[in-house]
Order: structure tokens, then C-alpha cells, then sequence
């Protein structure tokens, strides 16, 4: 019965949300049927499709399932959005440091004497870059809340503006090429790239920028799954979600498993840059989000907090991402803010479907 509310809740809350998308389409003069068409069939017609939709749903998988460790532990994180810039600037700085970059500003990148790695040492680095880099700054909140009891949303908002006016001004200042107008590192070395999917899916074009981030977002679910239900660890931190004092009085400290749940949400945000930086710019660019870390909520709330459930909520919200630029651009009144109204709707009916079904 459990495992059925779980899968129907979420399910009856993407329907309401569609036809309350649909009345408010067909008041706005829009037909919703041909609306709906565009937002969900331009994800599934070719394998360029279908490549864009995954390409949407990698950081989304990444983020989803970084708040819903930190929500396991009753934690709310809202500093993915800070914890993956960090670590994508970070990323960008280890293929420029360590990929025998030169930067023509401010008499950056020396010759070191690993300045030329090679690709199978560089991308290692860098991935554990981007992972070491987010947990670093996932972990700041953790232990404020452990130490001091400062509340994490707090701290995590507010590390979302210091994460991002840093890196600002470090691109601006240090690692920008002198005349670019646009903010955003020198490239990284050609080393630190990663392959494209379509290196080894004939058919599928080679500018559609999915990545083997994808694989390993997958990968992820997977090993977030066997952490939280078949390891002590994740049941000790799934403990202190559930009941703190019992937990507790059971042998299991709770400031220990607030941080460690905030390390291993700011490490699976930071993953994004893998993708981002490896795989697609192979650079840092500034406003490359696109705001996936608030997104990340929404995932996981979709996914009531379960791996597998985030992978189908980020599937789903990257279907509207994708089809949201087809409606914008094919429908006489809609505009691609139809995928936000969605978005609202869903998360208000998982939220209400879920206090009353513990009611």
C-alpha cells in the first residue's frame, strides 16, 4: 500500500498540474492539446531529441539528488545553485592550471611542472575537483548547523551569493581572456574533455552536447540507492531525518550525520560541473545554470527523495525544459513560462498530496 501511495501521489499531482496548465492555455485562446503536443513531443521525435532531453535532465539528476539526501536527514538544502558554481569554476581551474592552458591576463598559469597532464589523470582530477569543491561548500552549512544550530536555509542562501560573487570576480580579475566581453574563463585543456554520447551512437549528430555526465548521473542514482538502504551509514542518516532524539538515544549523533548528509549534498551538486565544463562550454561561463539548483528541489520533492524517483522527476522536468522553447516559439499566446506554471502546480500538489497522506 505504501509503495503504491509513493508512486500514485506524484503521478496525480503532473495530472492536475496538466489540466490546470490546460484551462489556463485554452483561457489564454490557445489550443491546449496542440500546447501540450509541442511541450512533450519535441523530446521524443529523433535521437537529436531525445539527446537535448537527457542532456537537460543530467544536472537536474545531480541536483535532485542532492537535496533529497539532505532532505533524508531532514535537511532542506537550497545552496546547490552556489555549491555547483563553485565547483564548476573550480573544474575550470584545474584544466586551466593542469592542462597547459595560457591565459594572456595578469601573467596567469606560469609554467608549472604538471601543467600538461595527460587525459587520463587530467579528467580524474577534475571530476574529483568538482566533487571536492561542492562538498567543501556543502559542508560550511552542515557544520554551522551542527556547531551552532544556525539554520541551514539561511546559511545556504547566503552562500549561494557569496559562491557566485566569487567566482565572479575571480573570472573577471584572473582567468578571463584579455578582451573577451563575456564573463567566462580561458578554455580548458583539451586533455580535461570528456566524450559526447554521440561518439558512440551512430545517427545521433555531434553537437548535441550529452555527455558521459549523463552515464555517470545514472551511476549516481544508483550508488546514492545503495548508501541510503544498504549501508549502516545511510541508515544512521536516515535515522536522524526520521526522529533525532531517537536516533540519538540510539547511539547514532545527529551533528555527525548533518554534516556528512550536507557533504555529500554539496558533492553531488558539484557534480554538475563535470557535464557543464567537460563535457559542453569546456569553460566556466557565468549564469550557466539556469538555475538547476532551485530546480534540484523540485525534483526531488517530485521523487519524493528516492533515487529512482528522482531520475524519473528529472526525465520529466527536462521534457518541459526542452518543449518549453518549441511552445515559445510555435504557439500564437503561450510562452515558455508555461513550464514554471507547471512547475508551481506540481510542487504545490506534491506538497498538499503529501501532508495529506500523513494525515
Amino acid at each position: 500500500m505504501k509503495i503504491l501511495r509513493e508512486i500514485l501521489s506524484p503521478l496525480i499531482a503532473v495530472v492536475a498540474a496538466f489540466i490546470i496548465g490546460g484551462i489556463i492555455v485554452a483561457v489564454i485562446g490557445d489550443n491546449p492539446f496542440e500546447t501540450f503536443g509541442l511541450l512533450i513531443g519535441n523530446s521524443f521525435g529523433s535521437l537529436r531529441d531525445i539527446g537535448y532531453m537527457l542532456f537537460y535532465a543530467t544536472p537536474l539528476i545531480f541536483t535532485g539528488l542532492a537535496v533529497a539526501v539532505a532532505f533524508r536527514c531532514g535537511l532542506l538544502n537550497i545552496g546547490a545553485e552556489g555549491q555547483l558554481y563553485v565547483a564548476a569554476f573550480a573544474t575550470a581551474w584545474v584544466g586551466i592550471k593542469f592542462g597547459g592552458v595560457i591565459i594572456n591576463a595578469a601573467g596567469e598559469n606560469p609554467n608549472y611542472p604538471f601543467a600538461n597532464l595527460p587525459a587520463i589523470l587530467l579528467v580524474p582530477l577534475c571530476m574529483l575537483t568538482a566533487v571536492a569543491a561542492g562538498a567543501i561548500w556543502g559542508a560550511i552549512p552542515g557544520i554551522l548547523k551542527a556547531k551552532f544550530g544556525s539554520h541551514e536555509v539561511i546559511n545556504t542562501i547566503m552562500l549561494n551569493f557569496i559562491a557566485i560573487a566569487l567566482v565572479s570576480y575571480f573570472t573577471q580579475y584572473h582567468y578571463k581572456v584579455t578582451g573577451d566581453a563575456i564573463l567566462q574563463t580561458a578554455p580548458i585543456g583539451a586533455a580535461a574533455h570528456i566524450p559526447r554520447i554521440s561518439q558512440f551512437i551512430p545517427g545521433m549528430p555531434d553537437f548535441v552536447p550529452l555527455s558521459v555526465a549523463f552515464l555517470l548521473a545514472v551511476l549516481m542514482c544508483v550508488l546514492v540507492y545503495i548508501f541510503l538502504w544498504k549501508t549502516k551509514w545511510g541508515y544512521e542518516l536516515r535515522a536522524v531525518g526520521a526522529n533525532p532524539s531517537a536516533a540519538e538515544y540510539g547511539g547514532i549523533s545527529p551533528k555527525k550525520q548533518i554534516i556528512t548528509a550536507m557533504t555529500i549534498s554539496g558533492g553531488l551538486a558539484g557534480m554538475v560541473a563535470i557535464g557543464e565544463v567537460l563535457g559542453n562550454r569546456y569553460l566556466y561561463y557565468h549564469d550557466f545554470s539556469g538555475e538547476v539548483g532551485f530546480w534540484g528541489i523540485a525534483v526531488a520533492l517530485l521523487g519524493r527523495n528516492h533515487p529512482l524517483g528522482v531520475f524519473i522527476a528529472a526525465l520529466f522536468f527536462a521534457v518541459l525544459l526542452r518543449g518549453g522553447i518549441f511552445v515559445d516559439a510555435f504557439t500564437e499566446y503561450v510562452s515558455k513560462d508555461l513550464v514554471e506554471v507547471l512547475q508551481a502546480t506540481v510542487i504545490l500538489f506534491v506538497a498538499s498530496l503529501q501532508r495529506f497522506s500523513k494525515r
